[in-house]
Parts: C-alpha cells; sequence; structure tokens
C-alpha cells in the first residue's frame, strides 16, 4: 500500500466509524494531517482521490465535505466502465444481470404503485410504436426497466443495475437484436412483465424478467462473442 492509499484509508476510516458524517465538514487540512500523522501533502493527494470517487467535495474558499455518500453518486462511474467491455467480460456482465434483474422485477411486484405502472406503461406503449426506430425503442427500453427497478424502492440495487444496462450497452445488443428481427417477440417479453407487474405475480414477473434477459444473453452468445 502507496503512502497515499494509507492516507485515503485514514479518512475512509473517519468517514466509516461516524466520526466524519455524511454532509460534515472536514478539519483544516493542516489539523486533520497532524491529528492523522500524516504530511500535508499526503492529505492533499488523499483528498484528490476521495473527490474524485465522490465521497468528498472540496468547495473552493469553503473547505472540504463529506459527500451524501448515496449509491447514485458513489456507484455512478460504473457505468462508463460498462462502456469499455470487451465481448467476453460483456456476457459476464449479462450474467450478472441475469441473477439480478429477475428477482428485482419480482420483488417490484409487490411494491410498484399505481402510478408507477402507469409509467411503465407509457414507456411499454412507446415501444410497440417504436418497433421500426431502434434508437427510440432502445430509449423506451431502458426507461421501462428504469422505472421497474425503482419501484423496488432500493436505491442501491437500482443504481447497481443502471450501471451493467446502460444506455451504450443496450445500444450496442439492441443493434444486433434488430439485425435478427426480433423487435416484436422483445416487446413481446415486455408485455409479460408488464402484465405480470400488473397482477402484483411475483413469481410470474420474476420468470418473465428471466426469460427476456436469458434472451439477450443467448444473441450475446450466439452473434457477438462468435466475431
Amino acid at each position: 500500500m502507496s503512502l497515499t492509499d494509507m492516507a485515503i484509508a485514514r479518512i475512509r476510516e473517519l468517514i466509516q466509524s461516524g466520526e466524519l458524517q455524511p454532509g460534515s465538514k472536514l478539519p483544516p487540512e493542516q489539523q486533520l494531517a497532524t491529528e492523522l500523522g500524516l504530511s500535508r501533502n499526503l492529505m492533499r493527494e488523499a483528498v484528490k482521490a476521495l473527490a474524485v470517487s465522490r465521497v468528498l467535495e472540496i468547495r473552493r474558499g469553503d473547505g472540504t465535505y463529506v459527500t451524501t455518500l448515496e449509491p447514485a453518486l458513489l456507484l455512478e462511474g460504473l457505468g462508463s466502465a460498462v462502456e469499455l467491455l470487451q465481448s467476453d467480460t460483456l456476457l459476464e456482465l449479462t450474467e450478472v444481470r441475469r441473477l439480478f434483474e429477475p428477482v428485482a422485477t419480482g420483488v417490484a411486484a409487490t411494491r410498484i404503485s399505481a402510478a408507477q405502472l402507469g409509467e411503465v406503461e407509457r414507456h411499454l406503449d412507446a415501444m410497440r410504436e417504436s418497433r421500426d426506430d431502434p434508437e427510440r425503442l432502445n430509449a423506451h427500453d431502458a426507461a421501462f426497466h428504469r422505472e421497474v427497478i425503482a419501484a423496488t424502492g432500493n436505491r442501491t440495487l437500482a443504481t447497481l443495475l443502471e450501471g451493467i444496462s446502460s444506455r451504450t450497452l443496450r445500444a450496442r445488443i439492441w443493434r444486433g437484436m434488430v439485425d435478427d428481427d426480433v423487435a416484436d417477440r422483445t416487446v413481446q417479453e415486455h408485455e409479460a412483465i408488464f402484465d405480470a407487474l400488473c397482477g402484483r405475480d411475483a413469481a410470474l414477473a420474476q420468470a418473465a424478467a428471466l426469460m427476456h434477459v436469458t434472451t439477450t444473453e443467448r444473441w450475446l452468445r450466439e452473434h457477438m462473442l462468435a466475431d
């Protein structure tokens, strides 16, 4: 572990122990460095690194604060990383999605509100009208799943799944699926998910979502990895 990594670990310990709460202001740089037994330069480097990872926020002329530490903030870089993954890793990522998304969809079936169902239906209607417009279809496909997962009320899960189901990843997969003329089948899969959500049937919603994700995974195995 480098000296900078050690400095980062010290600050993280203060946050994890509750000494530094979300939204709280850090002591002045020199004071904190002295308290932790670190040089001022090391402290400065550690603060910069934690600011990049959105753990800390540097406010010019005011000081350094602990961020809200919300999942959406700390995990927001996941989507950008996903976009850079190669074909073999994309398959692993799809397997992760298969493990999480169907279960999350089942949970959503027991928690989704009427207003949230209305939003899901709105995106489904848009998908039906966009069979010949891959870009628009892809956008509403992603939004459909985003609304479903948001209905779980689990912000960490929603952020993780949003990261691995980023628009770029969906677009890359969707282009190939459109080439294979499976738009109608994909819309049908979303209709099955929606019907299960309307029926508040967790088991059926989970099964429908599993079928949908498995279709994508199968396409990846048969086409993208064969290139």
